[in-house]
């Protein structure tokens, strides 16, 4: 017998591998003191993703996989020099 999880429990699944992103062991002593290019990553849940930026501490929220990529590589380029903070979608 398949158990069916109802879309709540997908969602709460998702919410917390995605918190899981966020707590991993990327942090800086000082509050400006980034990598160069910051730590992004992409967090592939099926065909959606999140883009996570651990020097920002922020994600872009759920995005097709194919934007949330795109996003990534370009705060990766955005700051290789300076740190901006990633934007949500």
């Amino acid at each position: 017998m398949v158990e069916q999880h109802p879309t709540s429990s997908v969602a709460d699944i998702a919410a917390c591998t995605m918190a899981a992103a966020h707590r991993r062991d990327h942090e800086h002593r000082a509050a400006g003191d980034h990598c160069h290019p910051h730590v992004v990553e992409v967090v592939h849940l099926g065909p959606q993703a999140v883009c996570v930026c651990h020097d920002c501490r922020l994600d872009s929220g759920f995005l097709p996989r194919r934007e949330a990529e795109v996003m990534a590589a370009g705060h990766r380029q955005l700051t290789r020099d300076v740190s901006v903070r990633l934007r949500s979608a």
